[in-house]
């Protein structure tokens, strides 16, 4: 494995922005204009009364082959891009002690998780991603990214030493996720008709991201995003949520639905990856997170990609009676166009794609 590749694509990093809890800390009745988002008021919301929700798939039933719960999850990937996974065996004590460990790291003086700051050009570390202007709207939310998979690509300068636990609780969460999201990806190429060794083999020694997030309360809550609109970039996320309050919304038919979690599920959508190596068969869907006027927010997402020696594209076995929608460029090339743009929409995969 060619890991020098690694730092090629360690670019982009962050402008430095207000810390967003230190803000909130403040009992502002109004928040910077850069926070405003005018915009907000147009958007169409789905009401409580007649919310859809994401399907739930059982991972046990996945597991064993059940043909109805293939289905399912073929269904769950073709039509939402969302769905809440339970009956995934993740050890629930891990599970536990990964929140609390989040929880007691964001409750941390200011100082403290200064010490973790991002550096200049990367995007790990304590701080805010993909600030790319001046100019640039900011989200209500701070967050710690860390590459945690391969070994290799770990720098633990970032990796927080208090709580004391906080790394080892990661190498335990961070290997549990890997297992699920393999048990995920055979059951995706089961159903794409392909060989799974075929998708499992690319996603083998993958690199694996995991973003903690924090959403202070916001005196003008109905005026801020947490999470500007996007799609994720890799190949499938595993959101956890570490409190009961709610956040995320996806957009469906032009509305923005409100994701209601189940208690001891993960939510797991497709990315940008996994729409291109399907060939648009499977949908990354824009979400984004909402803040709340008084109460705070925690989650924790991991992100789950291919390895150095992939080439993002159509896996050729699903393209052989037609022609590919997208592009095929290596990944150090793909993560050069992620790091270096700001969170818009689906743009990313409107870059990727051939122009009929």
């Amino acid at each position: 494995m060619e890991w020098s590749m690694v730092a090629r694509i360690e670019v982009g990093g962050s402008i430095p922005v207000p810390n967003v809890q230190h803000l909130a800390s403040m009992n502002l009745t109004a928040i910077p204009d850069r926070y405003l988002r005018p915009e907000l008021e147009a958007d169409d919301i789905f009401p409580d009364n007649e919310s859809p929700q994401i399907p739930v798939i059982d991972m046990c039933k996945l597991e064993a082959d059940h043909d109805d719960e293939l289905a399912k999850l073929d269904y769950a990937c073709k039509e939402w891009g969302f769905f809440q996974l339970i009956g995934h065996g993740a050890s629930a004590e891990v599970i536990e002690k990964m929140k609390s460990d989040v929880i007691e790291f964001f409750s941390l003086a200011l100082e403290e998780k200064q010490v973790y700051a991002q550096g200049p050009k990367s995007i790990q570390g304590y701080g805010q991603a993909l600030v790319v202007s001046d100019e640039q709207k900011l989200d209500w939310s701070d967050m710690l990214f860390l590459h945690v998979q391969p070994s290799p690509v770990r720098n633990m300068r970032f990796w927080p030493t208090c709580p004391a636990s906080f790394r080892e609780t990661l190498e335990k969460y961070s290997s549990e996720l890997q297992r699920v999201s393999s048990g995920l990806l055979r059951g995706m190429a089961k159903n794409l008709g392909i060989e799974p060794q075929k998708l499992l083999s690319t996603f083998e020694d993958g690199r694996q991201g995991i973003r903690m997030n924090y959403y202070p309360p916001c005196a003008q809550a109905e005026k801020a995003m947490g999470l500007t609109p996007h799609s994720d970039a890799v190949g499938l996320t595993l959101l956890l949520q570490v409190n009961d309050v709610e956040g995320l919304q996806i957009r469906r038919n032009g509305k923005w639905l409100a994701v209601k979690p189940i208690a001891g599920a993960f939510i797991v959508n497709i990315g940008d990856i996994i729409e291109i190596m399907s060939n648009g068969v499977y949908k990354s869907i824009e979400h984004r997170a909402v803040v709340n006027e008084e109460k705070e927010r925690m989650s924790i997402a991991a992100f789950h990609g291919p390895n150095m020696e992939t080439n993002i594209g159509p896996i050729p076995d699903l393209v052989k009676d037609e022609n590919p929608i997208y592009k095929t460029i290596t990944l150090d090339e793909y993560f050069k166009l992620v790091v270096t743009n700001k969170l818009d929409g689906k743009s990313l995969l409107g870059r990727m794609k051939f122009q009929f």
